[in-house]
């Protein structure tokens, strides 16, 4: 009981039927004594006698609650949710405990005195002893790689280079195309469904047929089996590859790229043009009247936000189209340049899209703007010097006289390593909410103010939105994400021709 209610609902509401109630539990039926039901009364705390019918009824199963004297009740889950909660208590890990272990005559430390400790019960240590399996999985999933012609990963050193380059390790989708073009069987098959009827061998990184399993009818020698195929998911963003991946879905039986880029005996150019041949890519009609939408009651720079986020998250399957129907509308603000050229909202959309996806116009099929050279190279160097001065000289005057004697101190020992180019790493340390992050931002308003470069880098994105300008680690230096899954991690900074002097 709580607040004078029971907290499991009791009495629940008395029904003729059985339904399922909207949390996808069963809410059974509890005739009242006119439809059936039946009253009783029973004695509580030995002196008041209380009747009661079917709304206080707990559900049980009479039948093993008779075999094993105890309340028991076994529910059929309809629902998502239901499953859920009976998983989450399923596996929801071992129990865990926690202890304290001292010495008497030790001083007492609170960070040392508390471990961790694990224990198992009864029932978890007879079914490890007695090694009955934990968990079990099925069906086998066959993981199926896709990449671009010669793009496949290829790891070496400088003893096979050579060798590497000359000839390149398979991988399943190569070796898939090598498959079709010697089994006639395999060429009636998509390439996730390859794994279903052909074994992958890694040592010799071919498909092989399968020897177990069940004969397919009409085909000798072909066996099948319960493995599904499940290609890599590829993002939008690297649009060819994501086209090439649609394509092995549709095509059966390619022997090359070449092949996949065959429609109709017409042989085209890139993914991305098959994909559009065959109907695979979404109609630019919905993102036509989204801009046309945007463009009644925005600004043109609300609209080339709008255009460089669709370029790079919405796999447009003809951006070049959307570019020529609405660029007048993209560059409505611009006046001074020649709008025959529209040269500035070209520029304006490709940082945009660099800023969010990496990559120039033209790897999604729009012209590349005509810009000096050292402008395309410096974006970074224009970001972290396009600030207000004026607003970070009141910011300084502002802020600096608030600084307490410890912040003040390091305040100087920084701006004094700085101006005399020393140079070091400098460890800031202190409770929390003692004023860091205060330090930190004032520190960066009064190195910009000075017309001088501060990056501003965190770990997470949410420290990042703590500072002025900053930025994760990963976006500022490109650090990769997969650091596991890589022999030799490095930072994938785009190499440049020539760096203007300054």
């Amino acid at each position: 009981m709580k607040d004078g209610k029971c907290t499991k609902r009791y009495p629940r509401e008395l029904l003729r039927e059985t339904h399922t109630g909207h949390d996808g539990y069963p809410l059974y039926r509890r005739r009242k004594a006119g439809d059936g039901g039946f009253t009783a009364k029973v004695t509580i705390l030995g002196c008041n006698e209380v009747a009661i019918d079917n709304k206080w009824v707990v559900p049980y199963c009479p039948i093993l609650s008779k075999i094993f004297n105890a309340h028991i009740n076994v529910e059929y889950c309809n629902t998502v949710k239901s499953i859920k909660y009976i998983c989450k208590y399923v596996n929801k890990g071992s129990d865990q405990a926690v202890f304290g272990l001292e010495r008497q005559e030790m001083r007492r430390d609170e960070v040392s005195r508390y471990e961790i400790g694990r224990y198992i019960c009864s029932s978890e240590v007879t079914w490890r002893i007695l090694d009955f399996p934990i968990h079990h999985r099925h069906p086998p999933v066959e993981h199926l790689y896709v990449h671009l012609e010669n793009g496949q990963r290829v790891y070496f050193t400088e003893d096979n280079v050579r060798d590497r380059i000359a000839e390149p390790p398979r991988t399943t989708l190569t070796a898939f195309f090598d498959l079709c073009r010697e089994d006639d069987f395999a060429k009636t098959l998509l390439y996730c469904d390859v794994p279903r009827y052909y074994r992958w061998d890694r040592s010799s990184k071919k498909w092989k047929r399968r020897i177990q399993g069940i004969h397919v009818e009409g085909h000798p020698g072909i066996k099948s089996c319960d493995t599904l195929g499940r290609v890599y998911t590829i993002h939008p963003s690297a649009f060819e590859c994501y086209c090439l991946r649609l394509l092995l879905h549709i095509v059966r039986g390619p022997t090359s790229y070449k092949d996949l880029r065959m429609v109709n005996q017409f042989k085209c150019a890139t993914f991305r043009r098959a994909c559009s041949i065959r109907g695979l890519l979404e109609d630019e009609g919905h993102w036509s009247a989204t801009l046309e939408e945007a463009a009644v009651g925005h600004s043109p720079r609300i609209l080339r936000n709008l255009f460089g986020t669709m370029i790079v998250t919405c796999g447009l399957g003809n951006p070049k189209s959307l570019w020529d129907k609405h660029k007048e509308s993209l560059a409505e603000d611009i006046l001074l340049e020649p709008r025959t050229l529209l040269q500035p909202s070209t520029h304006t959309v490709e940082d945009i899209v660099i800023r969010l996806g990496g990559h120039e116009l033209r790897t999604y099929g729009l012209p590349t703007p005509q810009r000096d050279q050292q402008v395309c190279n410096c974006r970074d160097l224009i970001r972290e010097t396009n600030y207000d001065q004026d607003e970070f000289t009141t910011y300084v005057s502002s802020n600096e006289p608030l600084l307490v004697p410890d912040q003040a101190a390091a305040y100087h020992v920084i701006l004094d390593n700085m101006q005399r180019g020393s140079g070091g790493i400098i460890f800031l340390d202190a409770p929390g909410g003692t004023g860091k992050t205060f330090l930190l931002n004032l520190l960066l308003a009064k190195v910009r103010q000075q017309k001088k470069i501060a990056i501003a880098v965190a770990s997470s994105g949410i420290a990042a939105t703590l500072l002025t300008g900053g930025r994760t680690a990963h976006s500022a230096f490109k650090l990769p994400l997969n650091l596991s899954h890589t022999e030799t991690p490095t930072c994938n900074i785009a190499k440049v021709q020539e760096w203007p002097q300054y």
